[in-house]
């Protein structure tokens, strides 16, 4: 993986607050109460945003309110503030507009710059459109004394241009012709990637595109920069949501766009390793998660039965009746089943793994053991898995990301010693350094 070049190692949630809204005796409403976000509820990244999110008629307002909110409470904000600007691959118009809202927001004198991280540019192209807004970001810099990098460039992928551009950027990164070094986000934005993509579906719902997000990820892990899903608009179904996170994060892209705080939530706990372990079980065809009751692990629905015989054990599954030895039914059983390790079962491996290394054991078997039961019939059964520097290394990602979470997110730390045991997180921070 390219090394990382901004303070930042994960982002998990970038939620975008309208600049101005009309018909308000405060436009700036939303801004304030967004400013106003703590612990859970705050964002990794917060995108004040000038294009999408407020009125055309409302952005020169909304420039002002961010300088405004930004010069008064970003000082206090916990984490990274991004304002998203206009900009259009075939606009000049548009990115003139941008560029004098950016150098409006950024000129010392009005007091938000210092607590302005970066800036988030829309419907870019190919990659001499993002070398434009690197070169726009230079000169704002000169313009305002302001060292050359120091503001982070972030792009959303709206266009089949853009995906591709992602293709282009190890080739680009570090010519003296440019700062693209600054690059920071790249944010998939589904729906205008989809009216590009002339894409329709039978419902109107806007197509998954699985493509467009494993290439970004892919973009962002060879530039070294950071992938992030775009917004999933039914904010109430809360369980999508999840899976959405859930596939993105097997894809490497562990930050999502947040439309709302109860979002942020979601989508700054999700990625964290759980709080508790889980014995998962595969009842024909549905993942069903087994309760655990003083130490055993019970399985209670229908679609799956046990139960002793005199020469073993008949396991129904479905509508398919076995007869098996107790060897064969821990096999299949083994087949069945899958665990989801605890943060304090991931910090166990992981000291255990560094001990047998500082003893010169190159690699080390750990078992997972559990008893299960089945319709009233209990079972044991263990799995051994082969841990190396490699699996050590992988296990690694969700630490990696609770560190960057604990390092840069102090207003977090309650929630997270409530979550796990303020030993576990005394532990998680100690491994891997």
């Amino acid at each position: 993986m390219t090394e990382r070049r901004h303070d930042r190692e994960f982002v998990r949630t970038f939620f975008t607050s309208p600049t101005a809204v009309e018909g308000e005796d405060d436009s700036a409403k939303m801004l304030r109460r967004a400013a106003g976000l703590r612990g859970m509820q705050a964002p990794d990244v917060w995108v004040p945003d000038n294009e999408d999110a407020t009125a055309p008629s409302m952005r020169d307002e909304g420039a002002a309110n961010i300088i405004e909110v930004i010069s008064e409470h970003g000082s206090e904000f916990p984490g990274e503030i991004h304002p998203r600007m206009v900009w259009h691959r075939d606009s000049p118009e548009t990115r003139y507009q941008g560029f004098q809202h950016m150098l409006e927001i950024t000129d010392p004198e009005n007091g938000a710059v210092e607590h302005i991280d970066g800036f988030v540019i829309p419907e870019v192209g190919g990659i001499d459109d993002w070398k434009k807004a690197d070169e726009w970001f230079t000169i704002v810099e000169n313009e305002h004394g302001l060292d050359e990098g120091s503001l982070a460039m972030s792009v959303i992928i709206e266009s089949g241009e853009a995906e591709l551009a992602m293709g282009d950027l190890r080739d680009e990164m570090g010519k003296p012709t440019n700062n693209l070094e600054r690059l920071f986000l790249l944010v998939d934005g589904e729906v205008d990637y989809t009216k590009d993509m002339r894409a329709m579906t039978p419902t109107g719902e806007l197509p998954a595109w699985p493509e467009l997000r494993h290439n970004t990820s892919r973009g962002a892990s060879a530039a070294g920069c950071i992938a992030v899903d775009g917004p999933y608009d039914d904010i109430r179904d809360v369980e999508g949501y999840h899976e959405r996170m859930t596939e993105n994060q097997a894809k490497g892209m562990l930050g999502i766009w947040s439309l709302t705080p109860g979002q942020v939530v979601e989508a700054n706990t999700s990625p964290l390793p759980p709080k508790t372990g889980s014995w998962l079980l595969d009842a024909d065809g549905e993942e069903v998660e087994l309760a655990s009751e003083d130490g055993v692990e019970v399985y209670d629905g229908d679609r799956l039965s046990l139960e002793a015989t005199d020469g073993g054990y008949e396991l129904r599954v479905g509508g398919d009746t076995r007869e098996l030895t107790a060897d064969e039914l821990r096999e299949e059983l083994l087949g069945l089943t899958s665990y989801v390790p605890s943060m304090d079962d991931i910090v166990d491996s992981m000291e255990e793994f560094e001990a047998a290394k500082e003893a010169g054991r190159g690699a080390i078997a750990m078992t997972q053991s559990a008893t299960l039961r089945i319709g009233g019939t209990e079972i044991d059964i263990a799995k051994d898995r082969m841990w190396d520097e490699a699996t050590y290394q992988a296990a690694m990602t969700p630490i990696s990301l609770f560190q960057d979470v604990y390092e840069h997110r102090p207003d977090q730390h309650e929630e997270l010693e409530e979550r796990y045991g303020a030993g576990v997180v005394e532990r998680a921070m100690e491994v891997g350094l």
